[in-house]
């Protein structure tokens, strides 16, 4: 067994499929049939609640919170690269070319997205832990978790096929 399996499922991680789900499926039976009103009563109670499958509001916070952080600060920098060579080259106090401004705006726009992913990533994904300063703990742990979950729908859908 893996460490992740050993771990508490977070509250709004879903949780995994048995085999037993992912057996040839069998036949409706008659009563089954008969009785669609029992039926959908019991698929109203399994469904979960929308509280359980959320992420946390404390969660979603700290995730913002980083988010601004990680892509707010290169996008102010862009801005403030286009304004600054705006003005450096209307008032000609250097000669730079236009393409040099471009560049390295979209360069800071381009790190703002990255920095929207590192953000969420980065931040504790545990109502009760807040995670470091930086989140590269918590940036390995959640990307981590991430890639689990691409395998784990790879490999579902591939034996569903």
């Amino acid at each position: 067994m893996s460490a992740d399996s050993e771990r508490e499922r977070l509250p709004f991680e879903p949780g995994r499929k048995s085999k037993k789900s992912s057996q040839a499926k069998v036949a409706p039976s008659a009563e089954a049939v008969a009785q669609p009103v029992a039926k959908a009563e019991a698929s109203t109670r399994s469904k979960p609640k929308r509280d359980e499958t959320g992420i946390p509001e404390v969660v979603s916070r700290r995730m913002l919170r980083r988010m601004i952080i990680f892509s707010g600060i290169p996008v102010s920098l862009g801005v403030f690269v286009f304004f600054g060579g705006y003005i450096v080259i209307t008032r000609h106090i250097a000669e730079l070319p236009n393409v040099a401004v471009f560049l390295t705006t979209l360069g800071c726009f381009g790190l703002s997205v990255v920095g929207l992913t590192y953000g969420a990533l980065s931040s504790s994904w545990d109502e009760d832990a807040l995670g470091g300063l930086l989140g590269i703990d918590q940036f390995k742990l959640n990307s981590g978790r991430m890639v689990e979950a691409w395998r784990q729908s790879r490999e579902e859908r591939q034996n569903n096929s």
